[in-house]
């Protein structure tokens, strides 16, 4: 087998276990009313079935994606979805609350520490511009239609057998990976931990970012303003900061700073959690526009953004890598700003008799490509500024911001929207039309927040399409080879 076409497998492997991480995410949503059933959760405790997966997802992207490495990227990979396959089982078995919620919990854990080594596997693997280009966005496809494709792998599941079995069907699929990766993808050393074994650091991170996101999840409960949220974010504030001015002072830091010496680094990841939170506003309160409002089913739900899951698959596998590499990464994310900003501002018109090839679908549309082509650009950019040795971090960073950026900015919207509905309904509005009403204020800030991004995305990022390197940076050392086994 050629190298060449050993490359591609693996990319392919490694997007497999992405989309097996990300389904997790959102696939058990659409089975939460069958899992509070049987196991007789209250309406506040069924939350944290979704929510333990969260927090421990979010809270250890950056720390996974510095170990990668550290200690190699392949070897943190295997071990995050060993990790992650082993709670699935967990999941499926459970027979009581906390040890579903245990399990979740544990499965996040796995999922974080599998997700935030692969863009930088993908990147190490393809050093070319061209090539690069196209596994991003074969990559950014698979993390930004996977929450749809959960939709309806959840529906389609839970309706056919039990909900179960969304944690059954993970286990063939996380041995069949393992097994691949072991025969495709190189295992590297790293470059050592006493090169940024900094456990002060780590403990730091990790609890502030574990701590910022259980906040947020909870803020909805208790109120921005409460002195539950203000006291906890601004323990986890300070314990981010702490950590960063650490990284600043230690001699072998666990987040080496001069990653954010590039321009298209930072710009990058500031207009990725300004897009995310328009994105994460659609799907989760479209979703329950479509259900509340327009009455539809689980299943019904996962087939109305079926649309945008084809027009981002088409973008990003088909014309992305062109188009980046003809007019710049920073043009195609500026056109597909652009166009999410445009199906937030119509789904923001969208009524309460709303018809889903009138008021739906043409949103999908717009979205799917304005994620099509907006991810693969900020993939590239966030990625650009990175060495071989500060890949996985780099990766890390950008899936912490769009796990972190997404919870804060659904967290915010949802509260806003919440608060606009219940305001109606005092006056005398009908249900139907001041939760509609609801969703659309989050529309509208949605797609204000795009229209930031995108006068970011100008002012900051550079528009020249070679990699920009970061200054100062040390050459990767002669141990971090690439990420595909060469081997027969």
């Amino acid at each position: 087998m050629t190298t060449d076409r050993r490359r591609w497998m693996a990319l392919y492997v490694l997007c497999g276990g992405l989309l097996m991480i990300v389904l997790d995410a959102t696939i058990v949503n659409v089975a939460l009313p069958s899992i509070k059933e049987e196991l007789g959760f209250s309406q506040s405790s069924l939350a944290w079935v979704v929510n333990a997966y969260l927090i421990a997802f979010g809270g250890l992207l950056l720390l996974a994606g510095r170990l990668g490495d550290l200690i190699g990227q392949r070897r943190v990979f295997l071990i995050g979805l060993a990790v992650f396959t082993g709670a699935s089982l967990l999941c499926a078995a459970a027979q009581s609350q906390g040890v579903l919620i245990g399990a979740r919990f544990v499965q996040g854990a796995g999922g974080a520490i599998a997700s935030a080594v692969i863009l930088g596997m993908i990147v190490t693997m393809f050093p070319e511009p061209r090539e690069q280009a196209k596994a991003i966005g074969v990559y950014s496809f698979v993390a930004s239609a996977g929450a749809s494709i959960g939709l309806l792998a959840g529906g389609a599941l839970t309706e056919a057998i039990n909900w179960h079995w969304i944690f059954v069907i993970n286990l063939p699929i996380g041995i069949a990976i393992a097994v691949a990766s072991l025969r495709l993808v190189q295992d590297g050393d790293g470059i050592g931990l006493d090169q940024g074994a900094d456990m002060l650091g780590a403990a730091l991170i990790t609890g502030g970012l574990m701590l910022g996101v259980y906040t947020i999840l909870e803020a909805g409960g208790h109120g921005f303003g409460s002195p539950h949220t203000l006291g906890l974010g601004s323990v986890s504030i300070a314990l981010l900061a702490a950590f960063t001015i650490r990284q600043g002072r230690v001699a072998n830091p666990l987040m080496p700073l001069r990653l954010f010496q590039s321009r298209n680094v930072a710009g990058a990841n500031a207009v990725m959690a300004l897009l995310v939170v328009g994105f994460f506003s659609m799907f989760f309160l479209g979703a329950l526009y479509m259900q509340e409002i327009l009455g539809y089913d689980a299943l019904g739900v996962g087939l109305a953004f079926l649309p945008s899951c084809v027009v981002m698959g088409t973008l990003s596998l088909g014309y992305a890598e062109r188009l980046i590499m003809g007019i710049g990464p920073r043009a195609a994310l500026v056109a597909g700003l652009a166009a999410a900003a445009a199906g937030l501002l119509l789904f923001a018109r969208a009524p309460v008799d709303g018809s889903y090839w009138i008021d739906v679908a043409p949103v999908m549309v717009l979205l799917g490509t304005g994620a099509g082509l907006a991810f693969p650009a900020l993939m590239t950019l966030a990625m650009s500024g990175a060495t071989q040795s500060d890949a996985g971090l780099a990766s890390g960073l950008v899936n912490t911001t769009v796990q972190v950026g997404g919870a804060i900015g659904l967290a915010v919207l949802a509260t806003l929207a919440t608060e606009r509905s219940d305001g109606l309904l005092a006056e005398g509005e009908r249900t139907a039309a001041a939760l509609t009403s609801g969703y659309h204020l989050a529309y509208l800030i949605g797609a204000a927040l795009i229209a930031v991004a995108i006068v970011v995305a100008v002012a900051v990022l550079r528009p020249d399409h070679a990699a920009e390197a970061v200054e100062e940076a040390e050459p990767a050392p002669s141990g971090a080879g690439p990420a595909y086994s060469e081997a027969a």
